[in-house]
């Protein structure tokens, strides 16, 4: 447990280096320590999978993990990659997306009633989705993996707060708070990113709400 915190720690004090290196437009040495800090969280993951084998549903989650660090590296090989920085972008988002649809999966056999929570999470995203084609100009390409991408988180952390609710266990708890902060970080980035007004204490705000969400679901590996 010691490791795992110690870990955790060090993954956390990573992220805000990264925030401020990549702040200072340091974008190789960003990426360097983004990465870093991402691994941090697969590694929890992977360990906790490991001692805590019981859980069946743990390898969907560790693999999840290991593409939301993937995401991560890609993400902001955009600012590095200048003439190919949207495809490294989508692509980053597609790895976001499959490492999402594993969190899903790894969810569905617990729900109690799956077909409700994703017609919930159906209507909750295109009613955003709405909302963000109608006040921000965004690309084709975007739109197109914003629907997919938005889709599967919201009806993920729709499934987790159902589970969450319904069994009241600490494992099923902690997993619905890291995916309800891992969808407020999405959110964030969308205003921040395509809104016009970029704002640093919102990029602070999405990174931070994303690293701890990404912390608190392979954390729940710990609980069975």
């Amino acid at each position: 447990m010691t490791g795992i915190i110690c870990l955790a720690v060090i993954g956390m004090i990573l992220q805000g280096a990264f925030i401020a290196v990549e702040h200072k437009e340091k974008y190789v040495a960003a990426d360097i320590l983004k990465g870093l800090a991402s691994l941090a969280f697969v590694i929890i993951g992977i360990m906790l999978y490991v001692t805590k084998s019981t859980n069946p549903l743990g390898l969907k989650i560790m693999i999840g993990l290991i593409f939301g660090m993937l995401g991560d590296i890609l993400l902001n090989l955009r600012f590095i990659l200048k003439k190919n920085g949207q495809k490294a972008f989508l692509i980053g988002i597609l790895m976001f997306l499959i490492g999402h649809v594993l969190y899903l999966m790894a969810l569905v056999p617990q729900a109690t009633n799956f077909l409700v929570d994703a017609v919930i999470g159906t209507v909750l995203a295109a009613a955003l989705l709405t909302y963000i084609f109608k006040t921000m100009e965004v690309k084709i390409a975007f739109k197109i993996f914003g629907i997919f991408y938005l889709g599967a988180v919201i009806i993920m952390t729709v499934t987790a707060l159902h589970i969450a609710i319904t069994t009241g266990a600490v494992r099923d708890i902690v997993y619905a708070i890291g995916a309800v902060l891992f969808t407020a970080s999405d959110i964030v980035l969308i205003f921040n990113t395509f809104s016009g007004v970029t704002k640093f204490s919102l990029r602070i705000t999405n990174l931070s709400l994303y690293y701890v969400g990404q912390l608190l679901i392979a954390a729940s590996l710990f609980f069975n």
